[in-house]
């Protein structure tokens, strides 16, 4: 990088310069280069403070004073502060008259911009030194620096894009891999479910077709109230069984028992008859 230097401003006045020029003038323009002067000396003493505060009253005396406004840019970069430095150099520039004042106004600008990892407007700066001054080599080594280092940023935005795309490649694929495993669980639930009420359904059939069997059967469910009424349907639709031979039906059984209860009726009333006339009877038989 080029050392930053300062400009020290001679002025020499022609005797018809200084006819053209109000007494007002002459005398700010000669306030403005003493201020610069003891600014330029307070630098080389490192009192940065006191030289700014010189350099800014040089500026208020002649806005337009050159020389101010590009030592104090450059007494800005010494102390670190590139931003401030940039602002000053740039307008140093703009008001630069001679392709000497640019040419160092642009150098200071590029280095500046480096400073601050501008590399791409670093470049563009020492091209507009080059323009003012095509013989600088310093210039010309500088703007190949900021060539490389434009180059460079170039590449690691390529790098970080291709990152940030594999990034996002990588989230799409584990989301859609989040999606598909939802999906297969959602699947398998749904699967499950429909096994669950197809088990259900089967265990309903089941009780169903049982309790229809328990009615082919002849076995309701009120079967205990109805078992005293088919009993007596049973009875009545039973055949009555045939006396086999040798044994009395049972309207024979009936007709002899109505028979022996009138026998026993009709000796019961000759007892008592006998009784009444006061003949013993006797009742037990003689073996």
């Amino acid at each position: 990088m080029k050392q930053i230097t300062t400009l020290i401003l001679v002025l020499i006045a022609s005797f018809s310069f200084s006819q053209e020029m109000d007494k007002e003038q002459l005398l700010a323009l000669k306030k403005a280069n003493d201020y610069v002067y003891k600014a330029n000396n307070l630098i080389g003493k490192e009192d940065f403070v006191s030289a700014e505060m010189a350099y800014r009253k040089a500026i208020s005396k002649q806005p337009e004073n050159i020389a101010g406004i590009y030592n104090l840019g450059n007494s800005y970069y010494s102390e670190g502060n590139f931003e401030e430095a940039l602002y000053r150099l740039q307008e140093a520039a703009k008001n630069a008259a001679t392709k000497a004042e640019k040419h160092k106004a642009f150098h200071n600008i590029g280095n500046a911009l480096m400073q601050n990892k501008q590399c791409k407007e670093a470049v563009e700066a020492f091209k507009n030194a080059l323009r003012n001054d095509p013989t600088d080599d310093e210039t010309r080594y500088n703007l190949g620096i900021a060539k490389a280092c434009e180059e460079q940023q170039k590449q690691d935005q390529k790098d970080d894009n291709k990152d940030d795309q594999n990034k996002d490649n990588e989230d799409k694929k584990d989301q859609d891999k989040n999606q598909d495993n939802k999906e297969d669980q959602d699947k398998k639930d749904k699967e499950g479910d429909n096994k669950e009420e197809d088990k259900k359904d089967e265990g309903d059939q089941d009780k169903k077709e049982g309790e229809d069997k328990k009615d082919e059967e002849g076995k309701p469910k009120d079967e205990k109230e109805n078992k005293g009424k088919g009993d007596k349907d049973e009875d009545k639709q039973q055949p009555k069984p045939k006396p086999q031979p040798g044994q009395l039906s049972p309207q024979q059984i009936k007709s002899l028992l109505e028979a022996m209860n009138n026998q026993e009726q009709k000796v019961q009333e000759k007892m008592n008859a006998e009784k009444q006339k006061g003949i013993k009877v006797k009742t037990d038989k003689d073996w």
